[in-house]
């Protein structure tokens, strides 16, 4: 990849708007990866979640919940440092698009219902990230600048 690509990819915006999404939607992500990755904060780890997801159709289960909780934990990550927010944030959208049509949509929009209502906010902030780049305070904003 060369140095262009690379700058274009990091490139990103001077607001601090982007740090104001990062930061807490970039927490909510690693701690429902926690809970998939480690069961971690009441989460039933790789193996519980691998089984529910076989449960529901998403196949292999182990696998899946392992793709999951890694998109979720390791995207978080990345959006709370700053680094490759647009990358991160593609991963992070599709992961609630799955998480939607597989598990919400039937539920209706309200979270009382197990709806959709959480993952679209979150879909919607994850969009927001992957336009905007990650903003100042980034580590994006800070590799971009020194390759000028």
């Amino acid at each position: 990849m060369s140095l262009s690509r690379i700058k274009a990819l990091l490139q990103t915006s001077d607001s601090y708007s982007a740090l104001a999404l990062r930061l807490p939607i970039g927490i909510i992500f690693m701690a429902h990866g926690a809970q998939k990755l480690f069961g971690a904060f009441g989460g039933y780890g790789l193996e519980g979640t691998g089984q529910w997801m076989d449960s529901i159709g998403l196949s292999p289960g182990y696998v899946m919940a392992l793709l999951a909780g890694s998109a979720e934990f390791f995207g978080g990550l990345a959006l709370v440092i700053g680094l490759l927010v647009r990358p991160a944030s593609a991963v992070l959208a599709f992961t609630m698009l799955i998480a939607i049509f597989s598990v919400h949509i039937q539920n209706g929009l309200f979270m009382s219902n197990n709806g959709y209502e959480f993952g679209l906010a979150l879909l919607a902030a994850s969009v927001a990230l992957l336009i905007s780049g990650g903003g100042q305070l980034s580590l994006d904003k800070t590799i971009s600048a020194r390759i000028s």
